[in-house]
């Protein structure tokens, strides 16, 4: 058994500035409200390793670990996976941007199993992931809107 999700937004603005501002690793813990700080580690390319910190927790417990993320512009497309697992044996993600009517459809999916020795099961990561990924998402949603509007009132340059 394996823990699996999948969820979508649509975005009130076209592909490339969703794409350049959810891809822009420094600017995540503007952008999420979970991540307290994003240090890179290795840059190759379109391949980033980094380490990724949260907020604490209702415990006041600090939750870090590695990830590397694989950008592929062209199709709009993101591989990731966790370097460091912590309590999962695996956890893959996979982001995809598509056009859609006057916006973009961002959506993510994750693939993950927890280790045996888990405080969770996968049954209860796959309700948090859930719920922690449609209000991230809905709070990114916003605020990339808003820089699209912003961006789109500013004079061009002649």
């Amino acid at each position: 058994m394996a823990g699996h999700t999948e969820n979508s937004i649509w975005i009130d603005a076209d592909i490339d500035p969703v794409w350049t501002i959810t891809n822009n690793l420094e600017g995540w813990p503007d952008l999420f409200t979970e991540y307290a700080s994003v240090e890179i580690l290795e840059h190759h390319d379109q391949t980033f390793k980094f380490r990724l910190t949260m907020h604490p927790d209702a415990n006041g417990k600090i939750w870090s670990w590695v990830s590397q993320r694989t950008l592929d512009p062209d199709k709009h497309r993101v591989q990731a996976h966790r370097v460091e697992p912590g309590p999962f044996e695996f956890m893959n993600i996979e982001w995809t941007y598509e056009p859609e009517g006057t916006g973009t459809r961002m959506r993510w999916v994750q693939d993950f199993h927890m280790r045996p020795d888990a405080p969770v099961d996968d049954e209860w990561m796959t309700n948090n992931i859930n719920n922690n990924t449609r209000r991230e998402m809905s709070v990114i949603r916003d605020k990339v809107e808003r820089a699209a509007q912003s961006a789109k009132a500013l004079p061009q340059q002649v």
